[in-house]
């Protein structure tokens, strides 16, 4: 009971502040242009703020440890599995298959990996880990894919794509609030605090916008996100197709990404019985709102990423549950 007490506690924030995304979305109260208006928000000014904060006070050796490598792999090879299934089962281009990757294996580490790890974990210091591997190493594969897929530049050829490349953490503000944080972590420097309670601030906003304007796109209205006028070559994908895409994502995210950590974890690396449950629970956590974010902001079909949002996180509480369940819970 204290279990499922917890994971719902953890969820409880989630449900929420999406289903007033919802309501305000229904209401027409923010305007027809409300979900593009603070996606951007979170995307160019929120969430830089919040990553730069995080990754500048942590420690970047964290992550180099046995449980790391038995959720890496996990990620790993659910994140290759969601970008081959996008492509060779639904026929998506490049960017829309690096959201498919994402929707696979990108986990919901901070807003409800911390309470989820704090409640049943009672400690969270390696979902801070996962958040440090998925900043510095997931996300720049990821938005590298999708600067290559949606690159609009003059020229063509590997030239272009070289450029794009090497220009894209001075275009991109989530690369560069994640580097800067890098340099600013590895000088061993301290913000004023002035400016470190601002970026506090204004961090702090990232989450909570994200799953209100995830509610927002929630109506069903079509909008620019999900048909982008400029690509009218794309093929437009049924709603069949799309569900089957969401049913994928789903069940690499919630029951084959968890399974591998606990292959890689148990019989391979042979990790102790705590550190086990926390690589499994962490990696049995839900599909990430970064995903429909990332979607959006790089103008592409939103409806996939969306959805395995919604439904990863329905379908992980009894998947988190009956991980806690079958692992035991750590000693106290």
């Amino acid at each position: 009971m204290a279990g499922m007490h917890a994971l719902l506690s953890a969820f409880a924030p989630i449900w929420t502040l999406t289903a007033i995304g919802y309501a305000v979305g229904r209401s027409g109260l923010l305007g027809e242009h409300a979900e593009a208006v603070l996606g951007r928000f979170v995307f160019h000014v929120a969430m830089p703020a919040a990553l730069f904060t995080m990754v500048s006070g942590a420690r970047l050796d964290a992550f180099t440890n046995p449980s790391m490598v038995a959720f890496a792999a996990g990620t790993a090879l659910v994140c290759g599995l969601g970008f081959v299934a996008a492509g060779r089962f639904f026929g998506r281009g490049t960017a829309d298959r690096a959201i498919g990757s994402m929707a696979s294996g990108y986990v919901n580490s901070a807003n409800l990996g911390i309470p989820v790890a704090v409640q049943v974990l009672g400690d969270a210091s390696f979902v801070a880990q996962i958040i440090l591997f998925q900043v510095l190493l997931v996300s720049p594969v990821i938005l590298t894919l999708l600067d290559t897929g949606t690159g609009t530049g003059k020229g063509s050829g590997k030239g272009l794509v070289v450029r794009r490349m090497l220009t894209m953490p001075v275009r991109n503000p989530i690369i560069m609030a994640s580097l800067l944080g890098v340099v600013v972590s590895a000088l061993g420097l301290r913000l004023p605090h002035a400016l470190a309670h601002s970026c506090d601030l204004l961090g702090a906003a990232a989450v909570p916008t994200a799953l209100i304007t995830l509610g927002l796109s929630l109506n069903g209205r079509p909008t620019a996100d999900d048909q982008p006028a400029e690509r009218p070559a794309r093929t437009q994908h049924t709603q069949h197709t799309q569900r089957a895409e969401v049913v994928v994502a789903v069940v690499l995210k919630t029951l084959v990404q968890p399974l591998i950590a606990f292959v890689v974890g148990g019989a391979l690396l042979r990790l102790p019985d705590h550190q086990l449950l926390a690589v499994v629970l962490c990696s049995a956590l839900p599909t990430a709102q970064n995903a429909f974010v990332y979607a959006q902001q790089y103008g592409l079909d939103t409806r996939v990423a969306r959805n395995s949002v919604v439904a990863s996180t329905v379908v992980s509480m009894a998947t988190l549950s009956v991980a806690a369940w079958a692992l035991g819970t750590p000693a106290p």
